[in-house]
Formats: structure tokens, sequence, C-alpha cells
């Protein structure tokens, strides 16, 4: 599903150049749930950022389910990310004017799929949050914000779940529902990438992938189901 080689990335601005990415290669198999692990500076914002085709590499190659993402043009880009990845932040980026039902709705308007409504019901129905469909924001918790963003993410069916310190602003009981809603969407052979700082969480995942100083340092099998 996704084939990473020699992948680096630099930043550029005037004089100053700083590689926030050295040489990662990887490949990641549908239905794998992988923690990407590393202390701020580390180089997984930058890998995420890659992954999720919201930036391209300095160097090297990514293929995503074949496309080789750094030949694609800018509207290609975007149809990728719509379609392919579904996006989860640890600040859920929901629109404070729109109801759970409208923020979950979002891609499929962007999309122009037929029956938004009905298919953002079902995703709201999935993650535990149909009663709550017409609530606001502001009119939800932390858990239920976060369940609003993974049910937006999953409207399109995308091949994979990348989700950026989802528990972060979650205190760890609902933590670790979402943790939870993440195991039994991987158990439907959903895709999930979670990237992290912390080794507990980290540790929910089957496979953990460390890095420092823009390196990949270990990339390690857990053995075990995580609870």
């Amino acid at each position: 599903m996704i084939a990473v080689n020699n992948l680096s990335k630099t930043y550029v601005s005037g004089t100053l150049s700083v590689t926030a990415l050295r040489n990662a290669s990887f490949q990641i198999e549908k239905g794998e749930f992988v923690a990407i692990m590393g202390s701020s500076g580390s180089g997984k914002s930058t890998l995420m950022n890659l992954l999720g085709c919201l930036d391209l590499p300095t160097s090297g190659d990514y293929a995503l389910e074949g496309l080789e993402i750094a030949r694609l043009k800018s509207n290609q880009l975007a149809e990728v990310r719509n379609r392919k990845i579904g996006f989860v932040f640890q600040s859920f980026n929901l629109l404070p004017r729109a109801t759970a039902l409208e923020n979950t709705e979002l891609p499929l308007l962007y999309g122009r799929v037929p029956n938004p409504t009905e298919i953002a019901m079902q995703a709201l129905e999935r993650v535990g949050l149909k009663d709550r469909a017409k609530h606001k924001p502001t009119e939800l918790s932390g858990g239920e914000k976060q369940r609003v963003a993974i049910a937006r993410a999953l409207v399109n069916k995308p091949s994979i779940i990348l989700a950026d310190e989802p528990t972060g602003n979650l205190d760890s009981t609902t933590g670790h529902e979402i943790l939870s809603l993440f195991h039994q969407l991987n158990k439907e052979d959903v895709t999930i990438i979670l990237v992290t700082h912390e080794e507990e969480i980290a540790r929910q995942a089957k496979r953990i992938i460390k890095m420092k100083d823009g390196k990949i340092i270990q990339d390690q099998t857990l053995k075990g189901t995580p609870c």
C-alpha cells in the first residue's frame, strides 16, 4: 500500500537550510496499525505531512497504492488526499458554527458525492454519535469532537487514517476510548497510521517506527494485541 524509499525533506529559507527528514525507507501494508513515534524535532511531523500528501519530498520516492506521489499535479494531490486519506488531528479542526453532521459531510461536499447527509449519518453512527448529529462543537465533549473528526475522516472510505496526536487534548479515559475506536476500525481492515510522542500511546499500535533527528532509528513489530 505504502512504499517509501530514501525519502528526504529539506526546508530552505534564504541561505539557511534545515534537513528535517533523512533517507527514510519502509513499507506499510493494507490493514496495518503503525505508530510513528518521536520527540519534537524528530521529523515525525514532516514525515506525516509527506505521507498525507500535504507536502512533497526534496528527494526520494513515495508510492501510495501504486501512485508515484511526487509526479502528481496539485489537483491530483488534492484528489488523493480527499479520496485515499482520512485525517484526524489533535485540535479536531471542526467548523465551530456547523453541526456534527455538517462537519462530517464536508469531504463529501468537496467531492460532490450523492446523498452526503445519509453517508455522513452512517459515519456518525459508526462512531457512536448518531444522537449528537445536530449538536455544534461547543455542545460536545472533547471525546465527542474527536469522534466527529474520525467520522469525517471515514466518509470517503479512505485507504488510510492518518492520526496526528489524536489523544493529545483528551483526558486519559477519553483517550483510551478513542484508541479503542481505532482498534475497532483496524479490525475492519482500515489502515491506521498514528503519530505520537508518547511511548504509551505508540504501544497501542502493532508496529512502531521510531524517529530521531530526522532519521528512522527503529522499526519494531510488537508481539501480542494491545488492550
